[in-house]
């Protein structure tokens, strides 16, 4: 029995078009599975779709917004005519938007509720609700499916400045739980993987300044986690292919995997 083997496994792979994303995309085609790449640039979506076939992978990119559940189904549809039914959904999309986020300049009651709303709306209705409501069902009819939801170290602990991601990545990882519960009879099995700090566009500006050293912040982080570094994207691979085998892990729902570093076992 090859326990990582995804031949004959279709994977969406929501927000493949970013850093993290990509990277968990390249790794499950790897291990064999066929990817959908989905996501808002056509043109970061075309070259994770050209890097996974440089390295004899097979994958399409599907534009697509997760926060609405129109394109999202036009995404199914097409997915399934054209790389089959999915049996793996990854739900790498989300981000924090400098709008909401905490500064001496921007206190917590300043934040507007129509900002609030919107970053909820990127990292959970577009980063789980949506996607799980399109894909979830058709996984359940076929009894088969892992859906993967990305949380963060944030949603344990609310890290400063970014309360309305941390808030959402809470709820990450509450909806998923339920999920699991809901589908556990049905052959779909529901994980999330907490990342702890990965260099990505939406935290670059909070990590390094602009000659590259890194800020007060970096230095905060990397004395808080045991190992002093941040994590590369291509360590949260193994979490996701392990998350992602129906053989590996086929007893293996409603849990978190943490990949960072022991950030969330520091205390002082």
């Amino acid at each position: 029995m090859k326990l990582f083997d995804l031949s004959g496994e279709v994977a969406v792979v929501i927000g493949a078009t970013g850093v993290l994303g990509g990277a968990l995309a390249e790794g499950l085609a790897e291990a064999g599975a066929k990817i959908a790449v989905l996501g808002r640039n056509a043109e970061r979506g075309e070259a994770r779709v050209k890097a996974i076939q440089a390295k004899g992978g097979k994958a399409a990119f599907f534009a697509t917004d997760a926060i609405s559940r129109c394109s999202l189904g036009e995404a199914h549809e097409k997915i399934e005519a054209t790389l089959g039914a999915p049996t793996i959904l990854i739900n790498a999309a989300g981000g924090n938007d400098p709008k909401v986020t905490v500064t001496a300049d921007h206190p917590f009651e300043s934040i507007q509720l129509a900002d609030w709303q919107a970053n909820f709306d990127m990292n959970l209705a577009g980063g789980v609700l949506l996607p799980c409501q399109e894909f979830g069902p058709a996984m359940c009819r076929r009894g088969k499916g892992s859906i993967i939801n990305i949380a963060s170290a944030s949603a344990h602990l609310p890290l400063s400045r970014v309360v309305t991601y941390s808030a959402a990545k809470a709820a990450v990882l509450n909806l998923s739980k339920f999920l699991a519960r809901e589908w556990a009879t049905k052959g779909v099995r529901v994980n999330t993987i907490t990342p702890g700090f990965f260099p990505a566009e939406q935290n670059r500006k909070l990590l390094f300044n602009e000659d590259g050293s890194p800020t007060v912040r970096t230095q905060a982080i990397w004395g808080h986690t045991p190992m002093k570094r941040f994590g590369d994207s291509q360590e949260l691979i193994g979490a996701t292919v392990f998350l992602a085998s129906h053989k590996a892990s086929s007893f293996v729902t409603g849990t978190d995997i943490v990949v960072d570093g022991g950030f969330l076992s520091q205390t002082i």
